[in-house]
């Protein structure tokens, strides 16, 4: 029987839920493209609850337990005396989330003995050192597509929010005023912007089908150029390369993994390359951008605002520059665990577990890592390496 570690967020701050604000959610039959949901052979939790926090469990407790599995829960992940470090010494599987990551460095991976299975509930496995994965034997796996409209929905948002200035407006009527001219004295219309995606992957290019009805000019560049007639069908302009991009957006967004080709490919150089007063949207990764960087654009207008719900490290420093530099709209990382999304990567993490116990395939396109390469989803989007070095930073999240 094996050993199975998840790490979790931290229960709400209130207690877990005793009741939630909808009863049901909508049904969704399949993904954008074809790609069916999760397909466990069963689920033990409702839909709609919080399952991605400690008291959640994902709903595998049952499931693991009653088939003679240890279950170790904990939200205690980073320093070395945290849960994390004593439990991974003898487990098989490790269960965490990118919304909430334990970083499994190639030193913990070395310190997990027995460690045959890296799972993220939920998209992106930039927290588990992929080459120190690769050279151990372990998989790598992850729910694809699970969250991935979940993130789209929410950069939209997001982009609204920064464009229209709607944050500090909502602040002006928390603060009892009626401020109309300090709100209105950054906010316009996206129409007539142009907007570009770095990568139109599942989440890039469905940031910008729900751009087109606003009367937008759609840019992207990608390592896989779309077909044609997706082209043609949104009247998207394809860039070659992301400086080319830089030069003529309003707005850009990222929505390409993390992996060592991509780390701070937004610097002080590559900022200089974008328009005055663009916009910057990142619900990939935090490490896609220089932290530093950002805030300094921000502080001298090249960047008229910035938005994202992804750092580095996370959780972030108290002392992050990001939670107080200028016109920003940043959130905890929480654009793909909504309680829509939670269904389905709970679901999708017990597909996982059961082919992983019964011997049988783990679906391709859940695939990061396996057999010591890259793999599935893996060989498209990621390249070897470790994209983990600083996370250190993140204990200093509950000391400060």
């Amino acid at each position: 029987m094996a050993k199975v570690v998840c790490v979790l967020y931290d229960d709400p701050i209130d207690g877990y839920p005793k009741s939630y604000a909808r009863d049901d959610l909508p049904k969704i039959e399949h993904y954008p493209g074809g790609q069916t949901l999760p397909t466990p052979k069963a689920t033990d939790f409702k839909p709609g609850t919080l399952l991605g926090s400690v008291s959640g469990e994902l709903g595998l407790r049952k499931y693991l337990e009653e088939n003679g599995h240890t279950f170790v829960v904990t939200s205690d992940k980073d320093g070395p005396d945290s849960v994390l470090e004593r439990e991974i010494v003898d487990a098989d599987v490790v269960i965490s989330q990118p919304f909430w990551p334990a970083y499994l460095t190639a030193e913990r991976i070395a310190k997990a003995k027995n460690l045959r299975l890296a799972l993220t509930a939920g998209i992106g496995s930039d927290h588990v050192d992929l080459q120190a994965a690769i050279d151990r034997g372990v998989t790598v796996a992850e729910v694809t597509y699970c969250n991935s409209i979940s993130v789209a929905e929410h950069v939209v948002m997001m982009i609204l929010g920064l464009v229209r200035n709607y944050i500090p407006s909502y602040q002006w009527v928390v603060k009892g005023g009626w401020n109309i001219a300090d709100c209105v004295a950054r906010s316009y219309d996206v129409e007539g912007m142009h907007v570009g995606t770095v990568a139109a992957g599942r989440i890039g290019l469905a940031v910008l089908k729900r751009l087109k009805p606003f009367d937008m000019h759609l840019h992207y560049t990608d390592r896989h150029r779309l077909p044609e007639a997706v082209e043609k069908e949104l009247g998207l302009t394809w860039h070659a390369t992301r400086e080319e991009m830089y030069e003529v957006c309003d707005v850009v967004t990222l929505n390409c993994p993390l992996h060592p080709e991509t780390e701070h490919m937004i610097n002080d150089e590559t900022l200089k390359r974008f328009k005055r007063g663009a916009y910057l949207v990142n619900t990939a990764r935090g490490k896609l951008c220089d932290r530093d960087a950002i805030a300094r654009a921000l502080e001298r207008g090249q960047l008229a605002g910035y938005a994202g719900d992804v750092w580095f490290p996370q959780p972030a420093p108290k002392d992050h520059p990001w939670r107080t530099m200028p016109h920003h709209g940043m959130t905890p990382h929480i654009s793909g665990t909504s309680l829509s999304a939670q269904t389905r990567y709970a679901a999708g993490t017990r597909e996982i577990l059961e082919c992983f116990f019964e011997g049988r395939p783990i679906r391709d396109e859940y695939l990061i890592v396996d057999g010591g390469k890259l793999a599935g989803t893996g060989a498209h989007s990621y390249s070897a390496g470790n994209a983990t070095g600083g996370s250190e930073e993140a204990a200093k999240f509950k000391r400060s």
